[in-house]
């Protein structure tokens, strides 16, 4: 069997694989992790998909053991601001809809628009963001909806996402580098080795395969199975095994992004539960309540503004808050690695892929990249089967989130300027025209998204086409002759539950600040 794992860079993905792997296999199998200690990780990936949290159950780590230690926060989903016009907010949440008579609220909505605020109509969630609500009381209960806790498999059952059957009501926010330093010590207590040194060097063997990584001062580390979690830089996938890189700046442009972190006073400005996405002229700006600070960034286009450009809009958008704030210039290879596992090195991470952080999907590939790794994983005779079927997974998942993220500027009514207009006929990818002219006529269903698993159901199309506002959509014809009653019921459901939760939950920042206590 391969036995002798060597994780080759640090930071949220490293330390991701690294505690996974000694979760799953134990000291069955060998986890070296070398790391530079020059190389600082990006650490802006602080939100996350309602998905994490079987990673977190995977380690066996409950809420309360790594939160604290991570300034985390809790994510009901997602606000879009100014990106139909300026004012103008909708959320996207973690909250799959409800069906009435074989059809779900939003064609209901469509046909009868109760108000013009689908968010509200349709979701629980929208109101306990606006409210600044919790999803736990203080006892630690989780809020009523259709997820019960202990209803999936019992605790001592495993998951991984693709055994989610019911939709989880909320993320995390956290700060990156610090879960990285949390899950470090979690991964050397259970037998990881790390090595603070320089890679210098790349052996490979005949077959042009990775043989060991030369150190600077530790010499050679060898290995069967090599990670490439070295970020944009693709050391081993890109450089040494020279597997090209799939560029998707034809069809999401921004490739550039500046970040900073602001200290906030959590207890008297609150922390709403969502990760807010504000419409700028050339991208959107990012801003993630964490326990203690505010992360925020600007993602833009390089095309449509220049960085000094990009810096003072973000510090205008902050205010005075980030006069004494230095700031992070990041640039991102937007696009994925053909092939992420090519003979025995496999790129997870940003080595791997990364289409922009509008959908928090940066540690989402992470974790999917992980857990597929773990379910392919190889003996020494290196079935070629794994290692091809690993590759679709993962180009899979990550083209479906490149079409769903396209969909967001497409379905943008913003037109206020070349950038805006641009994201109206920059190229399409293959097969999302089609699914556009369907919808137009037929809203989104689990049958006509992107067919293969990438994170996303068919209500999470429907938010973003019902909040962008671009795209005219129709009601469905049959609705005009069915009884609406049941619906309406379900209308006045929804807003008495809605009152009723924002009523009876703590307010974020009480809940975490028990949490810290």
């Amino acid at each position: 069997m391969l036995k002798n794992v060597v994780i080759v860079g640090g930071g949220t993905a490293g330390w991701m694989t690294a505690s996974y792997l000694a979760s799953a296999f134990g000291d069955r199998v060998s986890v070296t992790l070398v790391e530079s200690k020059r190389i600082s990780t990006i650490g802006v990936g602080e939100a996350t998909f309602s998905t994490v949290r079987h990673f977190f159950e995977y380690l066996g780590l409950r809420e309360q053991d790594w939160m604290p230690h991570c300034n985390a926060s809790y994510k009901l989903g997602i606000r879009f601001e100014n990106w139909r016009e300026k004012g103008h907010y909708f959320y996207h949440p973690f909250e799959r809809l409800r069906i009435v008579d074989g059809f779900p609220m939003t064609d209901w909505w469509l046909h009868k628009k109760p108000s013009e605020r689908f968010d509200r109509d349709v979701f629980l969630m929208a109101s306990i963001c606006d409210n600044k609500r919790s999803p736990r009381y203080l006892d630690g209960r989780l809020f009523e909806q259709d997820f019960v806790e202990g209803r999936e498999p019992a605790e001592t059952t495993r998951t991984t996402l693709l055994d989610q059957g019911t939709q989880f009501p909320y993320a995390y926010h956290f700060d990156a580098s610090l879960l990285a330093n949390y899950l470090s010590g979690y991964a050397k207590e259970r037998g990881v080795t790390q090595i603070l040194d320089d890679v210098v060097e790349v052996g490979r063997d005949e077959r042009g395969w990775i043989s060991h990584v030369r150190t600077a001062e530790h010499g050679d580390v060898t290995g069967d199975l090599f990670v490439d979690c070295t970020g944009f830089r693709g050391l081993l996938i890109n450089k040494t095994m020279e597997e090209p890189f799939i560029s998707f700046q034809d069809t999401l442009p921004n490739d550039s992004a500046v970040a900073l972190r602001v200290p906030v006073d959590m207890e008297e400005k609150g922390l709403r539960p969502c990760t807010t996405a504000t419409a700028q002229d050339a991208g959107w700006i990012w801003t993630i309540p964490l326990f203690g600070r505010i992360g925020t960034g600007y993602v833009y286009a390089s095309d449509y503004s220049t960085p000094e450009e990009a810096e003072r809009t973000l510090r205008e958008f902050v205010g005075p808050q980030a006069e004494e704030m230095e700031a992070n210039h990041i640039r991102m290879r937007v696009g994925r690695t053909r092939n992420p596992w090519v003979g025995n090195c496999v790129a997870i991470g940003l080595s791997c892929g990364f289409v922009e952080p509008l959908e928090s999907t940066g540690i989402f590939f992470i974790q999917h990249g992980i857990e597929q790794l773990v379910k392919h994983f190889p003996a020494l005779g290196w079935d070629s089967a794994l290692t091809d079927s690993y590759n679709r997974v993962m180009a899979d998942a990550i083209d479906g989130v490149r079409e769903f993220l396209v969909l967001h500027y497409k379905a943008a009514a913003r037109n206020d300027n070349a950038y805006w207009r641009d994201a109206k006929t920059r190229t399409t990818p293959d097969g999302l025209q089609e699914r556009f002219d369907q919808w137009r006529s037929k809203p989104p269903a689990a049958d006509t998204i992107f067919p293969r698993y990438h994170g996303f159901e068919s209500y999470s199309y429907l938010a973003i086409l019902l909040g962008m506002g671009g795209v005219p959509m129709k009601p469905t014809p049959a609705l005009a002759l069915m009884d609406g009653t049941a619906a309406d019921k379900e209308f006045q459901m929804l807003k008495d539950e809605s009152l009723d939760l924002v009523k009876r939950l703590p307010s974020q920042y009480e809940y975490l600040a028990q949490m810290h206590r």
